[in-house]
Parts: structure tokens; sequence; C-alpha cells
């Protein structure tokens, strides 16, 4: 017989790039979403970004601390009818709050760990739009989340009819899609240099495992976080090790010593600094992101401005990686600053330039398709 951990990988999964695709189907269709997948992977932070992207609010509902009534509202009795009548649960949205939005997300977060009472009773809100006499306003559109039951967590079996009023959508970790959103998101250099060099630390949960903290793309962002240059290097190695356990650590630890001897990048960009002495490859990979991170912030501060200089800084920035990195890390930088920063780069305005496109052209191109 399969067991749960086998029945869950035999389904399709999906990126958190090709997840956002189907919701947005979804959503002009007005067809509730499940997402699945194991905790930690951003299925609320990809449902939080669609909203914001769209100018839209949204609502979560964490439906594991949710009674029956929450959904359904509380009966009364209304003594101008002489019946009993319906007060409508008052998070769910109203005609007047939805009406100040393009959309409105209704968030199901925890579905599958609600009480069986509280999944029957959203049965007619998911499919008919409506529970009692309160009618879901026509620009809400739902996304419900849960963990799969291999993943150690407390969860329900879900009833087959609830079940197929969702279309089914099961997440995996995938580094490329957490790299888009790290960098775009500020995630400190050092954790997207290590992740970049150990992809495979990303996500390393077994629920067979004792350990109470184990890394997830949640966890690193933890861990980004709570990174300071003025605490105490046994302070950070223990607020580490309780965000992604110990045993990584102690190997991230070692990294973020390496990557503290790395030239400033603003002194490369600057043409202060031209050759890197440090061979490690991991503490490369921090090298390369600090410096798009200055790129971006050196084009908002430069824009507009006339005397060049921005484009003499992306010329070091060119020179530097081709002189220094190995093509895996200068496509690396170039991907981050051509794609995900869309960094206006004028081939004619860099020397360098002709020669990156004639060495590592190709590289980009594979890379972004």
């Amino acid at each position: 017989m399969a067991t749960a951990a086998s029945q869950v990988s035999q389904n399709r999964t999906v990126t958190a790039v090709e997840a956002r695709a189907s919701i947005l189907r979804c959503f002009k269709k007005q067809r509730p979403v499940f997402l699945w997948g194991p905790m930690g992977i951003g299925k609320s932070e990809l449902v939080s970004g669609i909203a914001d992207e769209m100018g839209g609010l949204v609502i979560d509902l964490r439906m594991a601390t949710l009674e029956p009534t929450d959904i359904r509202g509380i009966p009364y009795f209304n003594k101008d009818t002489g019946t009993m009548s319906w007060a409508p649960p008052v998070e769910l949205p109203s005609e007047e709050l939805a009406a100040q939005y393009p959309i409105v997300v209704l968030f199901l977060d925890e579905m599958n760990s609600a009480a069986p009472a509280v999944q029957a009773a959203a049965y007619q809100l998911i499919l008919n739009r409506r529970v009692g006499t309160y009618k879901l306003p026509k620009n809400v559109v739902m996304v419900a989340a849960g963990n799969r039951e291999s993943d150690k967590g407390v969860t329900y079996r879900m009833p087959a009819p609830l079940s197929n009023r969702f279309v089914h959508l099961e997440m995996r970790v995938d580094f490329d899609s957490w790299l888009s959103w790290a960098v775009n998101n500020r995630i400190n250099k050092d954790v997207v240099g290590f992740i970049t060099f150990s992809k495979q630390s990303l996500f390393d949960f077994d629920p067979r495992s004792p350990s109470r903290s184990f890394a997830t793309p949640r966890s690193w962002t933890f861990v980004s976080e709570l990174l300071d240059d003025d605490t105490h290097d046994n302070t950070t190695t223990d607020l580490v090790a309780g965000s992604i356990g110990e045993g990584l650590a102690v190997k991230f630890m070692a990294h973020r010593k390496i990557s503290s001897q790395l030239p400033d990048p603003v002194d490369i960009l600057n043409g202060k600094v031209k050759e890197l002495k440090t061979k490690e490859i991991s503490a490369m990979y921090s090298l390369v992101t600090a410096m798009c991170y200055e790129m971006q912030d050196a084009n908002k501060k430069l824009a507009g401005d006339k005397t060049g200089k921005w484009h003499d800084m992306a010329d070091c920035f060119f020179r530097f990686m081709m002189d220094n990195f190995t093509t895996e890390i200068v496509v690396m930088g170039a991907r981050v600053g051509l794609i995900l920063y869309n960094l206006p780069f004028v081939p004619g305005k860099m020397k360098s330039f002709d020669e990156f496109h004639k060495r590592f052209g190709k590289y980009i191109v594979a890379a972004s398709s």
C-alpha cells in the first residue's frame, strides 16, 4: 500500500511562477483555488503579492481558529418579521468594503486544518459564493491553502464534496522563483549568496526528523532579518540555528565569516578594486548579490544623471565579474541586473559590454528562456 508521502509525490507540482499564472486565470473565471504544499514555502506571500500587484485587498481567514458560526453567521430572532434571521459574519467582505478595491482576495488559510464542521460550513460559500442570506461581492475571489498530510502538521482529510469545489495546485520549492523574490525583497546578500551556492539548503524539512528548526524559504527570511553586524557571533549563531537548524547554521556562519572579508561592492563599482583575492565560490555569490543591490540603488539615485556616472559603474560591474568570477556567477549577476531589476544598461556607453556579450550572451539568453 502506498504511503501518504509517496501519494503526495505523485501529484503534479508547480513553481511559484507557474502557480501565479494559474491563479490569475482562476481569478478571471472566479474559480476557487487550493494551494497545497509544505509549510514555509511562500503560499501566503504569493497570494499577497498577486493582490498587491493588482491593487487589491487580502482578507486572511485562519480557518483552523474559526468556529462554524464564523462562516455561517449567528441566528437571532427578528421581532419585526417574527422569524429567525442570520447575522452575517463580520470578517467576510461587505459590498461597501469591496467597492473600494478592484479585487478582494478571500484567503482561506489552513483550510484542511479546520475542524470538519468548519469545513462543512464553507461548502456553500466556496461553490455558490453565498452562505445564508450573505452574498460575496462580485469582485471577490477565493484562494485556500493548506499543508499536505505528510507534512507533520495538524490536518483533517478534506471531504470529497469540498475538495471538488476547488482547482488544486500543489507548489514545490523552486530556487529560481525564490531568487527572483529574494533579490526584489532585498534578502540579506549572505543568505542569497549561500543558498545560490548550496541550492539544496533552501528547503531541508524531513518529517522523520525530531529537529524543531529546519530550513524553508520562510525560515531563511527570519535569518535575513536577524543578521546584524553589531550582534555578537555567538548570539547570531544561536539565532540562525534556532531558525534553520544547527547543522546548516554552522555552514552558513562559516560562509558569512569568509564573506565579511570581501571588498566593499561600492569600491568595485567605482573602479577602486579590480581584483578579488578570495576564491571561495559561496563568497563570490554574496559579492555579486551585493553589487546588484548597489547597482539598483545607484540607478534610483542617479536617475536623469547626464554625466554617465551610472554607466561607468555598470562598466566596472561587468569588467569585475568577467575578470574574477566563474561563468555561472557572471550569468547570475547579469540575470539579476538585466532581467530581475531591468536596469537600463546601454551597450554603447560601456566599454566592456561587447566583450561580455561575446563571451556570455548565449548563457544569458539560455538562463532567461
